[in-house]
Order: structure tokens, then C-alpha cells, then sequence
């Protein structure tokens, strides 16, 4: 398990979509990105790119690195303490950034 999850990992047999999106999201390195519609995938959700957003815009789990969930058409997307933090934040995990989005 990752420790990122903490107690947020399910024990159910079947865990919740969200829980299925903190798994994935937990395991983006750093200086990589997966966008929204990744993470759906990854989750078993291909259509749920707009839940994944919703997801992270909501969580509350500590060291989750949602601000590596970028749009898929290069546009860094959300960011619940702002787009130009998770800029900063990208740049310095190594994440090339050319026009306010993703190279």
C-alpha cells in the first residue's frame, strides 16, 4: 500500500472509484503527469475524466500529488490552492511548462 493512502485504502473487495483514482494518482512520479482522462482510465472509468477532477478538487489526503492530473489536451487544469501553484509546483518536480501548459 502505498503511504500516501493511509487509511484511506478500502477494504472492500470492490474499492470505490475514488479510492481507485487516489491509487493511481499516488503512484504519478515526480517530474511525470497523467491527465484526468488517464486517471479514468487507469480507475476503470474511461468516460469519468470529470469525476477525476471532481475527486481531486475534493480530497483531503496529505501528500496526494493531485496537481500531477493535467488536462489531456496539454492545459494544466485545476488546482484547488491555484493554477499558478500547481505551476510552480510542476516546474520544480521537473515538468516542462511552455504557455501555461504542459509540453
Amino acid at each position: 500500500m502505498n503511504s500516501v493512502l493511509g487509511n484511506f485504502k478500502s477494504n472492500n473487495v470492490m474499492p470505490s472509484f475514488s479510492n481507485r483514482v487516489y491509487e493511481v494518482v499516488a503512484k504519478i512520479p515526480k517530474g511525470k503527469t497523467l491527465s484526468y482522462k488517464e486517471v479514468a482510465i487507469r480507475a476503470g472509468s474511461p468516460r469519468a475524466c470529470r469525476v477525476v477532477g471532481n475527486i481531486m478538487n475534493r480530497h483531503n489526503i496529505k501528500g496526494l500529488p493531485c496537481h500531477r492530473v493535467v488536462g489531456s489536451n496539454g492545459r494544466v487544469g485545476g488546482y484547488k490552492w491555484g493554477i499558478k501553484r500547481k505551476i510552480e509546483i510542476l516546474k520544480k518536480e521537473g515538468v516542462k511548462i511552455k504557455n501555461g501548459g504542459v509540453a
